[in-house]
């Protein structure tokens, strides 16, 4: 029986009209269980830098994209220190080659506490006021004092509409403030990024080494012709062997995680565009990653970190509940806007793809050490398979906006001819929990013991931090291009073997028993 793998965008299309190369044609279907509208035409596309701007916020109208929109959410940013360390912040914005507006967002600042100030003077004014009425006055006096508070409310009103506003900007423009960097972090660009650890060496071949898109033609593993012809470039099927595969790398990968105290979780696939914001995903210019959905506040996820980071948002949790650690399969969707060339061929860069992510949340004080712990698992999970790799300490310039550091890990693929990134793991401290609203109360210590007359202790942000444990395409071109046999099939290693239903090799058609 051949096995076929469906590589698709969604289950549950109700007509298609057409589906192009970008994934982005019209398309019809029924999100009645997700977004309860009637059905409508919905275009699925990569999210634009209008559309980031405007993610999450409240549309007067949803047929005019030009109407003023009104953020729904606020993230909990400390504009004090911000101001504080205006030294440190724009250094750390320069290290980072961001777009943030540092000097608008002071600007902005300032102005919105002199407004506040105002405010705070002309309610103190008014209460004068409203007390003075309470007394018996003339006529003429009384008559004065409601025209005087008339004015103040007046200029309050005003006022407190400039409040609203400049709070509203300040938001916005301080949103793409990026994190702070670990001191360790080497400056620059990629070419900068340092070696923490190197396992292995690369395979010798006695023979001439194939790719994953050759191999897996002459094994019947995959087939990139009818995808592009369903759904566009940089889809495919998995079929036969890399069905059963796919299935034990996810399950190999969960298990794993779930022997190191991770809970399992599936999610969805479908999200706000305000949690992905929250997040930290801000796409630069116009190369985005994300696909939105048209005519609706959702994204598809480009990585479960997303939905995995908004369970608890919103929340406070208590510090017994810490660490809180899972491990979340998902499919994930990325444009993968400007990747073209033989470097991303095959397998390597997809827009869908089946991932297993790990996320933590922790007390602050612990983020540093569970992120060693997230890359040793990393490094643990990929020698445990053979590889050769090498985990690196990535430079200022290529880390996203919430990463206080991340390591990549870069396995040699021998048919490729290159390293080509497996993983990453990264620390966002407090980034996107200030965001998500996730906070957790510290527990009074012993020593101290309960004060009379004081209240709980004040809660704090929790730290996220997330890792990926398996990117399913990729570790195929791994284990295809390095465990290649001269006559053509693949050897599985050990630990996928009893996840693969007692298969330990694939071998061509036409030698198979």
């Amino acid at each position: 029986m051949v096995l076929l793998h469906c590589c698709r965008t969604a289950t549950s299309f109700h007509s298609l009209k057409t589906f192009s190369k970008t994934f982005s044609k019209t398309l019809t279907f029924r999100l009645a269980p997700y977004y309860p509208r009637p059905l409508l035409p919905l275009v699925v596309r990569p999210l634009s830098a209008s559309a980031v701007q405007t993610a999450g916020a409240a549309v007067t109208s949803a047929t005019d994209d030009s109407k003023v929109v009104k953020p729904q959410w606020k993230a909990a940013i400390d504009f004090k220190w911000i101001r504080d360390n205006k030294e440190a912040v724009a250094a750390n914005i320069e290290n980072r080659k961001s777009c943030a507006n540092l000097e608008l967002v002071l600007e902005l600042y300032d102005k919105l506490l002199n407004v506040q100030k105002e405010v705070e003077r002309l309610r103190a004014e008014r209460n004068v006021v409203a007390n003075k009425m309470k007394g018996k006055l003339e006529p003429s006096e009384r008559e004065k004092l409601i025209e005087e508070g008339k004015n103040l409310k007046e200029a309050l009103v005003t006022l407190e509409e400039d409040l609203l506003k400049l709070t509203d900007e300040l938001q916005q423009e301080a949103q793409s403030v990026p994190n702070m960097t670990h001191p360790d972090v080497p400056l620059g660009g990629e070419d900068s990024s340092t070696v923490r650890k190197m396992v292995g060496k690369p395979a010798e071949f006695s023979f001439a080494v194939k790719d994953h898109v050759q191999l897996g033609k002459e094994l019947d593993l995959f087939d990139f012709d009818a995808a592009a012809e369903v759904s566009g470039s940089k889809f495919y099927y998995l079929k036969n062997e890399a069905v059963i595969l796919e299935m034990a790398l996810v399950n190999w990968a969960v298990s794993e995680a779930m022997k190191r105290g991770f809970t399992p979780l599936t999610t969805p696939e479908i999200v706000r565009s305000s949690v992905v914001e929250k997040c930290g995903f801000q796409p630069r210019g116009t190369n985005t990653q994300v696909y939105s959905i048209e005519n609706s506040d959702q994204c598809l996820i480009g990585t479960a970190e997303i939905p995995v980071g908004g369970i608890h948002m919103d929340s406070i949790l208590s510090e017994s509940s810490l660490p809180l650690k899972y491990v979340a399969f998902s499919h994930c969707f990325r444009t993968e806007a400007g990747a073209a060339g033989a470097a991303t061929r095959g397998l390597y860069r997809v827009h869908q793809f089946s991932k297993v992510e790990m996320f933590i949340l922790c007390r602050p004080d612990e983020s540093d050490s569970y992120h060693e712990e997230l890359i040793e698992i990393e490094e643990d999970l990929f020698s445990s398979l053979g590889f050769h790799f090498k985990t690196l300490d990535m430079a200022s310039q290529d880390l996203g906006a919430p990463a206080y550091r991340k390591f990549d890990v870069e396995a040699w693929m021998p048919g490729l001819g290159r390293y080509g990134e497996i993983s990453s793991a990264s620390n966002c401290t407090d980034y996107q929990s200030r965001r998500l609203g996730i906070r957790y109360r510290p527990e009074p210590s012993a020593s101290s013991g309960p004060k009379k007359g004081k209240s709980a202790a004040p809660t704090q942000f929790v730290h996220t931090l997330n890792a990926t444990a398996c990117a399913v395409p990729r570790m195929i071109v791994c284990l295809l291009e390095n465990f290649q046999q001269e006559d053509g099939s693949v050897i599985i290693p050990e630990p996928l073997r009893p996840f693969m239903g007692g298969l330990h090799i694939i071998k061509p058609k036409h030698i198979q028993n």
